[in-house]
Formats: C-alpha cells, structure tokens, sequence
C-alpha cells in the first residue's frame, strides 16, 4: 500500500522532489486554503500531512486549527515543519494538534524517520501503511568527494541554496557551484535533489 503525503508549503520544491524518491506519492498546496480545499475534497486520500507554519493566505496554525476541527480529517496525522525555532511557538503548535514538529534546516533522514515513526503508530489507517522502503545507492564504483564538497552537500541536505550554504562556508556562490557541478559529475547525477539523495544512501555524507 502507497502512502499518500500532502505537503502544504510555499516552497515546496525540495521535498516534492525528494520523497517521491523514496516511494511516497506528493500532492502540494501552496498555502493553507489550498490545503483545507484538497483535503476536503479527498476526504480518506492522505495519509499524512506536512504542514509549514510561515505560509501566506492562512498559515500552518490557523490550517492545522481548520483540519483539526473538521470531523472527517481531525485525525489525520500532521507534521509541522518550520523555520521557527521559538520554544513557544513549538509547544503552541503541539497544543494545536500537531503530532511532530521538526524545524528548519533539518537532514532529510531525520523527517523521514518521523514519518515512518508517526505512521507506524497512526489510527488514521484501519491497517498499518505499508512503508516504501529506501533504495539503496547503485554507485557503479567507490566515489571520492574532497572534504569542501561533502561540506557543500551536507548543508544542501538540509535545504540550503548555493547563496545560504556560501555565506555558511564564506565562499563565493560561483565557488559553490563549480563544486556542485563537480558532485554531479562524480555522482552521475542532473541535480542536487538527486546528488543529496544518493550520497546520503551511500554514506558519503551524514
């Protein structure tokens, strides 16, 4: 059985692009009306929502209130991801309904792991989804990457753009793309989506 996620976020691209790389299926909205709109008319579809807090036309508390209140998806399980580490803005969003709470910038594993942990205990189902299983990396031989790039492709794992992660090491963005270029080289890889993805399943990065 699939597992259906509804990704609420205005900047959605990273994780629309990565989970479906591990077996999940992803619906977007852009912002919390679109989100009440698709839930409410898929009313058993998703399996899991995962909700940003800073999102315009409603954002994720005032979504999550809606979702909560609403008798056929106060179940639901929700996740809120956000750039927002306050430890009041944290706990009013678990007293809002949120199962699980993880805060920008994160390692893709560590939301992956809290999906897997908040479906495996989930009620939403009648039965226990049955959870897709992560590839394993298919690196036709071993692949050296230099200490500057694994810094480069860790902080692309958490999310950060070529400007954030050059600010991060105080290297020129230029500089941060030759090295981005020479990971895709050396990985075989198009894009960062899929650089970060196979070295986090080869152990290349952590």
């Amino acid at each position: 059985m699939s597992v259906n996620v509804l990704l609420v976020d205005d900047n959605p691209k990273y994780l629309r692009d990565a989970l479906p790389f591990y077996g999940y299926n992803v619906d977007v909205a852009v912002n919390g009306l679109e989100a009440i709109s698709m839930l409410s008319k898929n009313l058993t579809k998703y399996d899991i929502v995962l909700l940003d807090v800073m999102m315009p036309e409603m954002n994720g508390f005032e979504t999550l209130k809606n979702i909560r209140e609403n008798e056929y998806t106060k179940f639901i399980p929700v996740i809120m991801i956000t750039a927002v580490s306050e430890e009041q803005k944290i706990i009013s969003g678990l007293k809002s309904g949120a199962d699980d709470y993880i805060v920008k910038p994160f390692i893709l594993p560590n939301l992956l792991a809290r999906i897997e942990a908040l479906l495996r205990r989930s009620s939403w189902q009648n039965q226990k989804p049955n959870l897709p299983e992560m590839p394993t990396a298919k690196l036709k031989e071993p692949v050296q990457l230099t200490a500057r790039e694994k810094d480069v492709l860790s902080l692309a794992a958490k999310g950060a753009n070529n400007k954030e992660i050059a600010e991060k090491l105080f290297l020129r963005e230029v500089t941060i793309k030759s090295h981005m270029n020479n990971v895709f080289k050396k990985l075989k890889v198009s894009n960062r989506t899929q650089a970060v993805l196979t070295a986090l399943q080869a152990n290349l990065i952590k």
